[in-house]
């Protein structure tokens, strides 16, 4: 399922965790992690040309402060070589990669080449951000065409996965990567389905149907109520430890804000969050 998994890096706690996770996934999965580190153009030239070259779809990548380029390409090296030794200190196959940009787009970009991206809720710069989560981590779960998986700052095994699913495109795929996900590591998993008049039949037959191939018995629970609420209440009253759930679940405007069930869910559950596109 996943054998090549991207781990963003900017030495933070949070990129420190995700990487915890992906060493924990790359372990179970037999899989390579890359770590990337993203010397940020717009810290080197400054808000104002990085609005103007994303208005006008190009990247400064002209006239750069060169003592700027160095101290913050020194600063990557040591992020990644910290990356490196904690990997051979695992024993997992790796790769670290250093390069230029507007952070989320480099990612993004980068993310074509993996299965999955491993990236904290907040960065480096927490103290300068505000919402729920951090700039680049939103600009990522917008844009990326991979699966995104948005972690807290502590790392825990993960023990009991909880599927969102309400039949929509994104929410089937995430249903796929449950499924290859708790029949791999051998883990319970429960689906739970949510709707305003308590009336989810077609959708948890769906869903039973789904899993049969795969030999495993989910739970599966229908609850009566507003999506966003509801997820968070199951998730938190039954101890669940990672949610798996579609990017786009209830709002189709993902593309200009995370849509309304995705950002309230990721504000109120304490665990890793898996979202598909």
């Amino acid at each position: 399922m996943f054998k090549n998994i991207l781990v963003p890096q900017d030495g933070s706690k949070h990129s420190k965790a995700a990487l915890s996770y992906g060493i924990w996934l790359a372990k179970k999965f037999d899989a390579k992690i890359t770590g990337l580190y993203v010397v940020d153009v717009v810290a080197m030239e400054g808000p104002f040309l990085h609005d103007i070259s994303g208005s006008l779809g190009f990247e400064p990548f002209l006239n750069f402060s060169t003592k700027m380029r160095e101290i913050l390409e020194n600063k990557g090296k040591g992020i990644l070589k910290e990356f490196t030794e904690v990997c051979q200190r695992e024993q997992v196959a790796y790769d670290s990669i250093q390069n230029f940009g507007i952070v989320a787009n480099a990612i993004c970009e980068r993310a074509k080449l993996a299965d999955i991206v491993i990236i904290g809720r907040r960065g480096i710069n927490i103290q300068f951000e505000y919402g729920l989560l951090g700039s680049t981590t939103e600009g990522v779960v917008r844009k990326s065409s991979k699966p995104v998986i948005i972690v807290p700052d502590e790392y825990r095994e993960l023990k009991k996965p909880l599927l969102a699913y309400d039949g929509g495109f994104t929410s089937s795929r995430a249903m796929h990567s449950a499924a290859e996900f708790v029949k791999t590591l051998s883990l319970s998993l429960t689906v739970l389905t949510v709707s305003r008049d308590g009336n989810s039949e077609a959708l948890l037959k769906d869903a039973k149907e789904y899993f049969k191939p795969y030999n495993i018995q989910p739970q599966f629970i229908s609850v009566k109520g507003d999506a966003p609420q509801e997820i968070v209440k199951y998730y938190k009253e039954n101890n669940h430890d990672i949610l798996f759930m579609g990017a786009t679940s209830h709002s189709r405007i993902i593309e200009l804000v995370l849509g309304s069930t995705t950002e309230y869910v990721m504000r109120s559950v304490s665990g890793p969050v898996f979202l598909e596109r």
